[in-house]
């Protein structure tokens, strides 16, 4: 699947693909731009556009070349305007050295220098152009180069580098990210071998639902812990298991013998109380 033109330690692993194809990195929209022709692999019977996976890990190792041959990382901008990619693009940094934005961009930012978050990048990296057109816009107002995660129906105006992918699903998105991070960190050397696996795993780079993790969270602290034994988980309010509470101290079965017997003495002596004492008494408190 890697192209003939790369060298052969650069070439991508059948891991690599699965990685891409487990993503579902190949699966384009129904639409198709005509500047993405090249990148297409056939169109399905339902009209997806499948993309070829080989093109896709070429441009990612063409744009780690790119990356790493800027020589200060904090000169790299990644943008994400979109929630799927915010996540992504800030772990890219942490790991790379680049700086991020994620979220809302802020117009003029690369444009006026009055305003706060001005920077001057050597090159940004955009998850989606039709998201991030105004970072687009002012880059090439500029002369900043662009690398884009382009799907078949993006635009590709002012994209020095599109890398073909699918750029909407969660999964595909933090995956391509991942790759270009571990990919420039195998050109600067911060990974010793090719051969090492990347000790960082790929869904770092997955983008997390908030209200699912709290959701998580409530239950898990709702469950008892395992340390909580004996007196503590009384205390705690948990239950204890059900053989615990089967057999009861030796000093509460003896009190409760006891308590059973002088039962037993109370019921036998109202037994034997005669019926006339208890008329009499009636007639008394019915005189007064």
């Amino acid at each position: 699947m890697a192209p003939a033109n790369l060298p052969a330690c650069m070439h991508a692993t059948s891991q690599d693909i699965e990685t891409l194809l487990a993503a579902q990195c190949h699966l384009g929209s129904k639409n198709l731009q005509v500047h993405m022709e090249p990148y297409l692999w056939k169109t399905r019977a339902d009209g997806v556009n499948v993309i070829n996976v080989g093109k896709t890990w070429e441009k990612i190792v063409l744009a780690a070349r790119i990356i790493a041959a800027v020589d200060n990382p904090a000169d790299i901008c990644v943008i994400s305007a979109r929630p799927y990619g915010q996540r992504a693009v800030l772990k890219f940094a942490a790991h790379t050295g680049a700086v991020a934005i994620a979220g809302r961009f802020t117009p003029g930012s690369f444009t006026n220098y009055i305003t706060r978050s001005f920077k001057e990048p050597r090159l940004i990296i955009v998850t989606d152009p039709r998201t991030d057109a105004q970072a687009i816009k002012e880059a090439s107002y500029v002369n900043i180069p662009v690398i884009g995660l382009t799907d078949t129906d993006s635009p590709t105006e002012y994209v020095d580098v599109a890398i073909p992918t699918n750029n909407k699903g969660r999964h595909a998105i933090g995956a391509i990210w991942w790759m270009l991070a571990r990919e420039v960190l195998r050109i600067r050397g911060t990974i010793a071998s090719r051969d090492i696996p990347w000790d960082v795993m790929v869904d770092l780079y997955f983008y997390r639902d908030p209200e699912a993790e709290a959701e998580e969270k409530v239950e898990e602290e709702k469950l008892p812990s395992t340390e909580e034994v004996g007196a503590q988980a009384i205390e705690a309010g948990t239950f204890a298991a059900a053989g615990e509470w089967e057999t009861a101290p030796a000093g509460f079965a003896a009190q409760s013998a006891g308590w059973d017997g002088q039962a037993d003495e109370w019921a036998g002596a109202t037994a034997g109380a005669p019926a006339g004492e208890w008329g009499a008494t009636e007639a008394k408190d019915s005189q007064w």
